[in-house]
Formats: C-alpha cells, sequence, structure tokens
C-alpha cells in the first residue's frame, strides 16, 4: 500500500480540539508532517520518545490506503491453510499453483518435533498438526520424507487421529479417513427451535452459529469423495482407529449429553425425509440470506468454508451466482508472501486497524484535520451498518448503528468496533460535522442498546450466556458463547465517557460491573486479547476516563500487578498460555503490543514519571526497528481464549504509537457533555 497523505494541517474546528486536546504542558514533540520537535526542556528519554513516535507514525502514514483505511496480517494457524486445501479437493478444484503454494507456508511452520502449533512458541497442537499432515500429502510429501515421518510418529504419539477435535475429524469424515458414525450428531431440525427453546441456535455466539447452521446439511448429508490416499500412519492402531472410551456419568452435563448424542444419531437412521428436507431447505435459506456482498459468510473464513459445502452438497453448482460470489470471497482471504508462499487469513480487520491508527496518529499529536486522518473519517463513515442483523433477536425495535470488524459483515456489527470507531470520530476535525455527529448518535444509541442485563457489554450480541452450548460433545473447537468482557466493556465505557454520558446510569452500571470483575491480583481478564495485560490495559484508561479518580483502590492495585509483571528488560509480555494455566499470568517475552497495553494503564494512572512508565518507554523507544515499527513473532490476538489465537501484524505498530504519543503528549482528555 503507498501513502496518499502530505503533511498539511488546517484550522482546528472547536469540537474537535475539545475532544482532541490533551496535556498542553507536554505537547509540542510533534509526528512528521505537523512541523513540530520536541520541547527544549524535554529529557533524554522524552527526546527518545517523541523520535520513536515519529518514525512510528511515519511508517504508519505510509501503509495508508488510497481509500483511507489500514489493514495489517491477521494470522493465525495452518489449519486455515490445510482446509482451504481440503476444501478445494472436495470440490474438484485444487491445482497445482495453490497447492504449492500452500505447502510452502504450511513446511514453513513445522517444529522440529515434527509438529504444528497454534500460536508462535506454543506447543505442539494435535489437530494442527493432522490437518497440516494430510495438506501435504495432498501436495505429495511422501509419508517417508523425513519432515513427514516426525509429524506422523508425533501424532501417534499424541493418540493419533481419534483424540483431534471434531472439526478435525469432521474434514476427515468427508474423505473417508473417518466414519460419519463415530461423530457427534448435528441435525438441521436444530432451526426449528423456537428463540426461546434451549440450544436454539441464537445461543449460540455468531461465529459459532454461522459455523453449525451449515454443519447441519453436511451432517445431515455425510458425503464421503474417494481419498486419494490413506492415512493409516495418523492411527495409534489402524485396525482399531476409533477405540471405544467409557461413558461420562449420566448425572453430569457430559454424561447427559453424550446420551443425547446417541438418541440423535438413532433419530439419524429414522428422520422423516420430509421434514429433513424441509430442515436443509431453511438452512440453506437461513445462509443464503446471510451470505454478504462480497460473497463471504460474516467476514471470516470458517463459515464461509462449510456455507459452500453445504450449498454445493443442496445442489448449488459451482457456478452458480452463490457460489462463485463464495468461491471468491476465499479467494480474498490469501496472502501471498514474497517467496511464493500462500497464507490464509482466518479474517480481514480493516475496520479495526482503521480505527485504532486514527487514535495512535491523533493520540501521537497528528492535526486533528490531516488530511490522512479526515479520509480515515470519511471510510469508515461510509462503513457503517444501517441494517438490521442477528443481534435483533435478544434486542428487537433497537434502531441499527454500529460497525464490524472487516470490510463486509452487515449481519454482524459488534460492539468493540464500535465503540473505539466512536473514539476515533472524536479525535478528527472533520469538513461534514453533521453527518459525524448523525453517525456518532446512531452508534452510541446501538450500543447502549446492546448491553447486558448485568450491565456490561459482549461482542456481538446481548446476553449471549447460556451455559449449554459449550457442553455440547461437537462443541469442542473453542468458544461458542458471547458473554459480556472486561475489555468490551471497558471501551464502551470509554466511549460513553467521551460522549459526555460518563454520569448516565447505563455507563455507571458498566463501571460497577468492571470493578466487580476485577480480579484478586489487581488485573482483568483479556477475552480477545492476551490476556491480563490486555484487559487491564483497556479497563484503567475507561475507568479514569468515566471519572474514577487515580487513588481508586482498584486502580492503585492494578498499578501494583502492573509494576510486580514488568520483565527486567523493562517490557511486558504474556504468554497465551495463561489462558489455561495461572502460572503464565502476567509472564511472557516482552512484546510491544503488550508494552503499549501496560504503559496506556499507568499512564492513564496518573504513572508518567513512575520507573515503571519510564522503564517501559525506554524499551520501546530502544526496541524499534529503523522503519519505525517493532518486530513481534509472538501471537497477542485472541480468537477463543487458548484455542484460537491471532497475530495481528498491525498491533506492533499502533499500540506502541498509541503509548508514545499520550507519554509525549499526555492523556486524551472526554469531550463536554452533549
Amino acid at each position: 500500500m503507498t501513502a496518499t497523505t502530505d503533511g498539511s494541517a488546517g484550522a482546528v474546528g472547536p469540537r474537535a480540539a475539545a475532544a482532541s486536546t490533551t496535556n498542553e504542558s507536554r505537547r509540542g514533540a510533534a509526528v512528521s508532517g505537523t512541523g513540530g520537535s520536541a520541547p527544549s526542556g524535554a529529557s533524554g528519554l522524552d527526546e527518545a520518545a517523541a523520535r520513536a513516535a515519529e518514525r512510528a507514525a511515519g511508517h504508519l502514514l505510509a501503509r495508508q490506503d488510497p481509500e483511507g483505511w489500514w489493514k495489517g496480517d491477521l494470522e493465525t494457524n495452518v489449519t486455515m491453510d490445510a482446509e482451504d486445501l481440503l476444501l478445494r479437493q472436495f470440490l474438484g478444484i485444487l491445482d497445482a499453483d495453490t497447492t504449492h503454494a500452500a505447502a510452502l507456508h504450511i513446511r514453513r511452520e513445522q517444529r522440529e518435533d515434527g509438529a504444528w502449533t497454534t500460536f508462535y512458541g506454543g506447543p505442539g497442537d494435535l489437530s494442527a498438526t493432522v490437518e497440516a499432515y494430510v495438506a501435504l500429502r495432498l501436495a505429495g510429501d511422501p509419508p517417508e520424507a523425513p519432515h513427514m515421518a516426525r509429524a506422523s510418529a508425533w501424532v501417534r504419539a499424541a493418540g493419533g487421529i481419534a483424540s483431534a477435535r471434531v472439526f478435525t475429524r469432521i474434514w476427515l469424515a468427508l474423505f473417508g479417513w473417518w466414519r460419519w458414525e463415530d461423530l457427534p450428531e448435528l441435525p438441521p431440525e436444530l432451526l426449528f427451535l423456537p428463540k426461546w427453546f434451549p440450544l436454539n441456535i441464537y445461543d449460540f455466539g455468531c461465529w459459532a452459529r454461522q459455523t453449525i447452521v451449515p454443519l447441519t446439511v453436511v451432517s445431515a448429508q455425510r458425503p464421503v469423495r474417494p481419498a486419494p490416499f490413506p492415512l493409516d500412519e495418523l492411527h495409534t492402531d489402524p485396525d482399531l482407529p476409533a477405540p471405544p472410551r467409557p461413558p461420562a456419568p449420566a448425572t453430569g452435563w457430559d454424561g447427559l449429553f453424550q446420551r443425547l448424542d446417541k438418541a440423535l444419531h438413532v433419530y439419524h437412521r429414522v428422520a422423516p425425509r420430509a421434514l429433513r428436507r424441509t430442515a436443509m431447505n431453511q438452512a440453506a435459506r437461513w445462509i443464503i440470506e446471510r451470505q454478504e456482498n462480497d460473497g463471504c459468510w460474516g467476514g471470516i473464513q470458517p463459515p464461509a468454508v462449510y456455507s459452500v459445502i453445504a450449498l454445493h452438497l443442496l445442489g448449488y453448482d459451482l457456478q452458480h451466482p452463490v457460489m462463485r460470489a463464495g468461491l471468491a470471497s476465499l479467494d480474498r482471504f490469501a496472502v501471498w508472501r514474497e517467496d511464493g508462499s500462500r497464507m490464509i487469513e482466518a479474517c480481514q480487520s480493516p475496520v479495526w486497524d482503521t480505527c485504532l491508527a486514527t487514535i495512535a496518529l491523533a493520540d501521537a499529536g497528528l492535526e486533528p484535520d490531516h488530511p490522512a486522518l479526515v479520509k480515515a473519517v470519511d471510510w469508515m463513515l461510509d462503513e457503517e451498518i444501517t441494517r438490521t442483523g442477528d443481534w435483533a433477536v435478544r434486542r428487537p425495535g433497537l434502531p441499527p448503528g454500529g460497525w464490524a470488524f472487516e470490510f463486509h459483515n452487515d449481519n454482524y456489527p459488534d460492539i468493540d468496533d464500535t465503540a473505539e470507531v466512536l473514539l476515533a470520530f472524536r479525535r478528527v476535525s472533520h469538513p461534514d460535522p453533521a453527518r459525524l455527529e448523525a453517525a456518532v448518535a446512531r452508534g452510541a444509541r446501538w450500543t447502549l442498546g446492546m448491553q447486558s442485563r448485568g450491565g456490561a457489554w459482549g461482542a456481538f450480541d446481548a446476553d449471549n450466556t447460556s451455559a449449554l452450548p459449550n457442553k455440547l460433545p461437537f462443541c469442542d473447537f473453542g468458544e461458542v458463547i458471547d458473554p459480556p468482557s472486561a475489555d468490551v466493556t471497558a471501551h464502551v465505557v470509554e466511549m460513553l465517557a467521551f460522549e459526555g454520558l460518563a454520569d448516565d446510569p447505563r455507563t455507571r452500571r458498566g463501571v460497577e460491573w468492571l470493578l466487580a470483575a476485577q480480579e484478586p491480583n489487581g488485573a482483568w481478564f483479556g477475552r480477545w486479547g492476551v490476556n491480563h495485560v490486555y484487559g487491564t490495559g483497556s479497563v484503567l484508561p475507561a475507568l479514569t476516563a468515566a471519572g474514577l479518580p487515580v487513588s481508586h483502590p482498584a486502580i492503585r492495585r492494578s498499578v501494583r500487578w502492573l509494576g510486580s509483571v514488568q520483565n527486567e528488560d523493562g517490557g511486558w509480555g504474556e504468554d497465551l498460555r495463561s489462558y489455561h494455566d495461572e502460572g503464565w499470568i502476567g509472564r511472557g517475552a516482552s512484546t510491544a503490543s503488550q508494552t503499549a497495553w501496560a504503559l496506556l494503564a499507568l499512564l492513564a494512572a496518573g504513572e508518567r514519571d513512575s520507573e515503571p512508565v519510564r522503564r517501559g518507554v525506554a524499551w520501546l523507544a530502544e526496541t524499534q526497528r529503523e522503519d519505525g515499527t517493532w518486530d513481534e513473532p509472538y501471537f497477542t490476538g485472541t480468537g477463543f481464549p487458548w484455542d484460537f489465537s491471532i497475530n495481528y501484524h498491525l498491533y506492533r505498530l499502533v499500540f506502541p504509537l498509541t503509548a508514545l504519543g499520550r507519554y509525549v503528549h499526555g492523556e486524551p482528555s472526554p469531550g463536554k457533555a452533549r
């Protein structure tokens, strides 16, 4: 991407100035194009921070797309690449060039012991290793090749295919490498359950819902394509690939759902054909109605893959407009590297990246009417979603007005993006203030309407808290519900404070929920970022924006915790293993994004001149690359805690720039009451 911005800056409107003005005693250092310089009396650290912010801002400006948006690569794990090849094999459209490019990427990600991981530096993962191995077999790698022999030996030692997750075994069942009878049953009649009934599709989080509906068709059809090769080497005992396991006690949830699954397998054999056909047709309508304008489903790869398979099984040929658009959308998830390899993104994050980049540049001193910021706001305004989506099932009658994460996902705007977009808007002086104010009003109204009963906010739905979906044998692939989280709630509270609504009862309920959610060590759990460092870095700026004094006991506990987990090198890091091992909480190699989150929390808490902040800022300045960004191979984003991890490649730039900007210029101030 090339930059289209220049260094010009115009007059600042009074409302934008009020929203973006910070501690003027610390303003003066400026990013590229604003014409400022470091204060004459600044310390060496202040000067180093200002220079680092200037380099980072210059790099970020150069990455803006001509249309106004930013997007970094969204890296997950090789199951995305393996499943893309398996889909193409299933549909009969796998080509040599795609296979070769995917195999280059998959081979590069293999560990020395033969396994593949789900995040950088993590332990080997059985399902990822099975899927990567099968993909390389499709690419022609022979099982006796050293890297393949190491992989198959690792799989057998880990329990073989029988111990892999359900989704992996579904992919294998499509080619007869696993029996459908040995998979949990998922009948399409599930769609007939009313919205108030337990385990109806709206009890699932939107990402799970969009995946489960097409999989009900696949489960009912049980297709099997000819296997291009056997996979005996991935079983601990090829003569007994699915060894029997004792059932769980009938008195617990696991035992109850195991027995329910057995009953559903019986139902599969006797289901009335007319009823089943009606259910599958309803599933097809549900899927097609939710296809986005770009052909994708939900803006994420898994629902798109399974929707294409389901519709194909129901008779939609590959030249049907729905199928052509769906397959074309999957091609857009591919990132081609200079070495000819091809990585598949699980999702794309332009709205999220753009609002974060706008905030970072504004907080780093870019003038509020800078053309780059105005262009970003123009693009985000065009991305507003003004149609009703699935969220209205729980909030009927609520007028729409939000933003999604992706280029196209009108059915599922999310609360986190909406809050951050509005925070970005308040930092920019836009030439059409009436248009901006109308969008802000709609977004704030929709966000307030999505508050859950307890006072907090989830990501996509309100009150999506049923515990039952996670109990299903089918749902072993990660989090399948969308309960409120501290990080999303914090971003909403911060946004509402900037809208002059800090004293609104709904905002105060959010603050009370956050205070109650604080963990004994002083941190907050991070649902959508890794982990307690992210949660705490989100919450403290929100609490202080909402009016809590920095002397509040909750804030002081957080400050002490952050100081206690700072690394010796001055940075902060937290490994993904903290999601299931308390010994990793707040512990891990220092990363630029996590160091920035800790600094954002400490700066909000009034710790600008403290030793932890000075050491953290020094770490950012010292580890910055010549091009203005930072190296960050570690995954600091979260899809499903522990089960699905993300490396947002722009995090290593936008969050350090935001932290450095606030260190140099001070904290942004909420605007006047509306």
